[in-house]
């Protein structure tokens, strides 16, 4: 980092230009340039060259499975951001553990159950909740 106002900023700049760069903004868009957009546009230009090689598809089978335990997805973001807005706590909070209910003989109501609303294009209530 460069400290603004002292004259020696990079290549001369304005001071407000040094403070963006001192922010990082600007390593992170070319970090994602080199390491993301570059191989996309060598992947589109060269389709079969590409995925020719060994070592792209083990990356990518790794990619899928990351992809497919959901890890990186955006949605556990939101949810976290709106576990601390909303204040949820854990189920256990609201209706007790498994063996506190069980105690209170706090058991489910299966008139409840076969209340439910029923799904367009489902005839009947699956037969787990029936039971």
């Amino acid at each position: 980092n460069v400290e603004p106002g002292n004259g020696d900023n990079i290549f001369g700049v304005s001071d407000a230009a040094q403070t963006f760069f001192n922010m990082g903004f600007l390593g992170a868009v070319i970090t994602t340039i080199l390491g993301s957009i570059t191989w996309q546009l060598v992947a589109s230009a060269f389709p079969l060259a590409f995925l020719s090689n060994p070592m792209v598809y083990v990356f990518l089978r790794i990619c899928l499975f990351l992809e497919a335990t959901g890890i990186a997805s955006g949605a556990w973001v939101l949810a976290g951001l709106h576990k601390r807005v909303a204040g949820f706590q854990r189920d256990e909070v609201y209706i007790g553990t498994p063996e506190e209910r069980e105690a209170k003989d706090l058991g489910d109501d299966k008139e409840v159950m076969h209340a439910l609303a029923k799904l367009p294009g489902f005839t009947s209530m699956p037969e787990a909740l029936v039971k």
